[in-house]
């Protein structure tokens, strides 16, 4: 799905996105904004949230500038949602092992979205 991250770009079935993401199981990819840059805050991850995923998966930047404050953690934690957070580089090796292992367990589709900053 995810075919390569370079600091400024993502590649996603062939296409390539030059803004940061939202990448969803069902390999829909939406434009992903936050009300700060580097700052990622309950309100950043609400529609993310609201599509009930097993797993949230955030990339940081290629150098991990972007920080999720301890609200959106124990938001998406709440509600009993699996959070993984690292470099967008690994968070891209991250999601698409998830989503191919789940793709190939017969009747289990795990539910993962990936929000992936692509710069800093």
């Amino acid at each position: 799905m995810i075919e390569e991250y370079h600091l400024g770009s993502i590649t996603i079935d062939g296409k390539i996105y030059n803004h940061d993401v939202e990448v969803r199981w069902t390999s829909e990819v939406l434009s992903w904004w936050r009300k700060e840059s580097h700052l990622i805050d309950v309100e950043d991850l609400k529609r993310a949230v609201e599509q009930s995923p097993d797993t949230i998966i955030i990339g940081t930047g290629e150098s991990g500038v972007a920080e999720v404050t301890e609200g959106a953690k124990k938001e998406i934690e709440s509600k009993g949602i699996e959070l993984i957070i690292d470099l967008t580089e690994q968070a891209v090796k991250t999601f698409n092992i998830i989503n191919e292992e789940s793709k190939e367990e017969e009747g289990k589709q795990n539910k993962v979205i990936g929000l992936f900053h692509l710069t800093c």
